[in-house]
């Protein structure tokens, strides 16, 4: 892998399996939780490569379509220096995962007790907006949390007024909310940080936001914990976001339900969660080199010392 140059100069690139949602359930599943991915690919190569990697992890894939009509999405990426900015190209006007249709939700896909997560780069005008409405408005008939990582991006939107719009719309549906500082006041139009994530605790059951090296938070209506991160030593920041997120989810999946959320179980979340997000960055890949339940047990044992 080049490091260092920027797309245009790129000689070459390094195939790995992606996308913030196919992310966080690769999170998930590697913890040793069940994961399930709703999406669309096309009948191409890269489509299934996809779903063979996927479904190698365990991931359940009877929801994932198949479409003749688009490719699937790709992005490119090259990373500018070590463990730090990224310059990416996406490739989806329109990609298969765009034409997802709300026809194609299965209520019996949700179960008591599941999770449903999504992010706003599928909020496009596009049939995929629809499947997500159906997909939420289910999950709350069915007492699901619903869990929403905003993760702009810019570039995939001509209106940013509209994306603003739309993600704020999508905000008020869930329960659980990510986003980032480098998102914070884009979403919220409020500079001051404090008072923006004030504006949106309000809104959800749990607020995470996180501030990449610099650690995280964690927030319920009357609770909240602070951890600064790890220090290491990062190679590679792509997918740590969602694995921090997935990380989040897995811990509130197979531990706690809202009403246990005080401090003190806020606090052993956002750490696992930054441990997670730690050995990630200290590797390069995707969805290979997440760690396991026992890898960030032993990590977290060792940061004890």
């Amino acid at each position: 892998m080049e490091i260092g140059v920027n797309l245009k100069n790129v000689s070459g690139f390094f195939r790995l399996p992606s996308g913030a949602p196919v992310n966080v359930a690769c999170c998930v599943k590697k913890l040793g939780g069940k994961s399930q991915i709703i999406t669309k690919i096309g009948n191409d190569p890269f489509g299934e490569f996809l779903e063979e990697k996927i479904s190698h992890i365990g991931i359940d894939i009877k929801s994932i379509f198949r479409s003749e009509a688009a490719n699937t999405g790709l992005s490119f990426a090259s990373l500018l220096h070590p463990g730090g900015k990224r310059e990416f190209s996406f490739y989806r006007k329109p990609s298969a995962d765009m034409l997802l249709d709300a026809s194609e939700i299965d209520e019996t896909w949700f179960k008591a007790g599941d999770i449903l997560h999504f992010c706003s780069m599928d909020l496009v005008d596009a049939p995929v907006r629809s499947a997500h409405d159906k997909a939420i408005r289910i999950a709350k008939e069915k007492n699901i949390t619903v869990s929403f990582d905003v993760n702009v991006r810019l570039p995939l939107w001509d209106n940013h007024n509209e994306y603003r719009k739309i993600i704020n719309k999508y905000i008020d549906k869930a329960n659980i909310l990510k986003i980032s500082n480098k998102e914070l006041e884009f979403v919220t139009k409020i500079r001051d940080k404090s008072k923006a994530i004030e504006s949106l605790r309000k809104r959800v059951d749990i607020l995470v936001y996180t501030k990449g090296n610099e650690g995280a938070y964690i927030y319920t209506k009357n609770s909240m914990a602070i951890h600064k991160g790890f220090k290491v030593n990062a190679i590679d920041v792509a997918g740590a976001g969602d694995c921090f997120i997935g990380a989040v989810l897995y811990k509130l999946l197979s531990k706690y339900s809202d009403d246990q959320l005080g401090d003190n179980e806020l606090r052993e979340i956002i750490t696992f969660a930054n441990a997670v997000g730690a050995l990630v960055v200290m590797r390069r890949g995707t969805i290979d080199i997440m760690p396991t339940l026992d890898e960030v047990d032993k990590f977290l044992e060792k940061y004890k010392k």
